[in-house]
């Protein structure tokens, strides 16, 4: 699902973050992200995306920031920063009513069904629950950064259930909407 491979910066940023710290965390998630636009941008048939932009320029400026500052920032405050970021990101998507997955999903189908409005209310759809998604992945960053009594396990076990639910609704989604369509 070319969708998730939106989130590849977000892993790398993630297991580099607790291999080698924070700053390099950042680093390779700025990279990683800078290399989707370009790959975007010398692709024929694709766009560059708002999730992508939004993500190059949230760890490049957190990178930034790291590097320039000496912070001292523990995983679950960096974390926090940039799960809040993106679920920034996402609603303003759906602000200006274009949710990100609308631009993922145009390059997967005929060109005749972008304006659909079942098409662009699925996408409002599963956009609406990876905001809501990520609001809970940034509740558990709280929950990790601000409240040691409780175990660290609960907010890894609250992320991993909150992607893997909006992974499955999203590949779920679009065919329930369809077969209820028909």
């Amino acid at each position: 699902m070319k969708l998730l491979l939106a989130f590849a910066p977000f892993i790398a940023f993630a297991v580099v973050e607790h291999l080698a710290g924070v700053q390099p965390g950042l680093a390779v998630g700025t990279l990683l992200a800078i290399a989707l636009l370009v790959r975007d941008l010398v692709t024929p048939g694709r766009r560059i995306k708002l999730l992508e932009v939004g993500t190059a320029l949230l760890f490049g400026a957190l990178a930034v920031y790291a590097f320039t500052n000496d912070v001292q920032w523990s995983i679950a405050a960096v974390r926090l920063r940039v799960d809040a970021g993106l679920m920034l990101i996402v609603l303003a998507s759906i602000a200006l009513r274009q949710p990100f997955t609308l631009q993922y999903a145009r390059e997967a189908v005929d060109r005749e069904h972008w304006e659909s409005p079942q098409f662009v209310r699925v996408n409002h759809v599963i956009s609406t629950v990876w905001a809501v998604v990520f609001g809970v992945l940034v509740l558990a960053d709280i929950v990790m950064a601000y409240v040691p009594a409780l175990p660290h396990s609960t907010g890894v076990i609250a992320t991993i259930a909150a992607l893997y639910a909006a992974v499955k609704f999203t590949s779920w989604y679009p065919e329930q909407a369809a077969a209820e369509r028909a």
